[in-house]
């Protein structure tokens, strides 16, 4: 996937040719002038079961590829969703940077305790009301 191929404000931030992806959601924003680098929504298609330790998916490759979504370390905008090729994830992890765009996904709800400036910037950048 290329950046033609992401909805705006979505960059690819790494690409291992065959293997991993990370999509970043405007690093512009969360430069950690306006907010904490650790807040930038971020997409990571790999290979190997959710919860799996990298090295483990080098060591014994697997059939699996999973997409993750995190609004920050500990918060998971989505449950990891699975599957069965690399094309398959990364198309999945387009379709979620496009609802994202949107503002079509609850990104307040993955939250126990509420970062009202940061989601409210998230609001403003997507046009959604997170909800």
């Amino acid at each position: 996937m290329t950046e033609r191929d992401l909805p705006e404000g979505w960059t690819v931030w790494n690409d291992e040719p065959g293997g991993r992806q990370v999509l970043a959601y405007r690093p512009d924003v969360f430069d950690t002038e306006q907010f904490p680098p650790a807040c930038l929504p971020t997409l990571y298609v790999a290979a190997g079961a959710p919860n799996r330790p990298a090295a483990e998916s080098e060591l014994n490759p697997t059939e699996v590829w999973r997409v993750e979504f995190f609004l920050e370390p500990e918060v998971e905008m989505v449950p990891a969703r699975t599957f069965d090729t690399r094309e398959e994830a990364l198309e999945g992890a387009r379709e979620l940077a496009d609802e994202f765009a949107r503002g079509d996904l609850d990104y307040r709800g993955a939250y126990q305790v509420p970062r009202d400036d940061y989601l409210d910037e998230l609001d403003e950048l997507t046009g959604g009301d997170g909800e």
